[in-house]
């Protein structure tokens, strides 16, 4: 039973990196909008206007970073899940060896959402000054990120 329901904690990580990518994509020019939103800091007052841009090439990359890692995830918990699924009445060794393809997908979510939002758009950019963007974007990423480590913590946790 509990091989099973870290198979299903994989699954919820493939299908949030999966429809936020989707959304990501579908609402393009929201994500741009958003990275220029954190990376120009015009949503709040007393920034430090040397660090801000509207580079385009900046903001696409950024948002590539974002898009790309969400996809990459996914696609890395969905293999993971897939063979963790294939070997769940296997010995311990078996399972435990299926486990890497989620959990590099759970580690490439993770670094997503600390460097590009807490890093990148809190630290640099200074996200945390923006009243606008700081709850859905910032306490978001925490959140995500938070919870997607507490699942490769359970998941990668050893078997009997």
């Amino acid at each position: 039973m509990l091989r099973i329901t870290k198979i299903l904690l994989i699954a919820a990580v493939a299908l949030w990196g999966f429809i936020s990518a989707f959304l990501n994509i579908i609402d393009w020019s929201g994500t741009l909008r958003a990275v220029t939103a954190a990376t120009s800091m015009a949503t709040f007052e007393g920034a430090a206007d040397w660090k801000a841009t509207s580079n385009p090439a900046v903001i696409w990359v950024g948002s590539l970073f974002i898009l790309l890692s969400k996809i990459g995830a996914a696609i890395l918990c969905l293999i993971g899940l897939i063979k963790m699924w294939s070997v769940r009445k296997a010995d311990a060794a078996t399972f435990q060896s299926a486990k890497k393809f989620a959990l590099t997908g759970c580690t490439v979510a993770v670094f997503m959402l600390f460097s590009g939002f807490i890093v990148v758009a809190e630290s640099w950019f200074e996200l945390w000054r923006s009243d606008v963007m700081r709850g859905p974007v910032l306490e978001s990423a925490f959140r995500y990120g938070g919870m997607i480590a507490l699942i490769a913590l359970i998941v990668g946790a050893q078997d009997d």
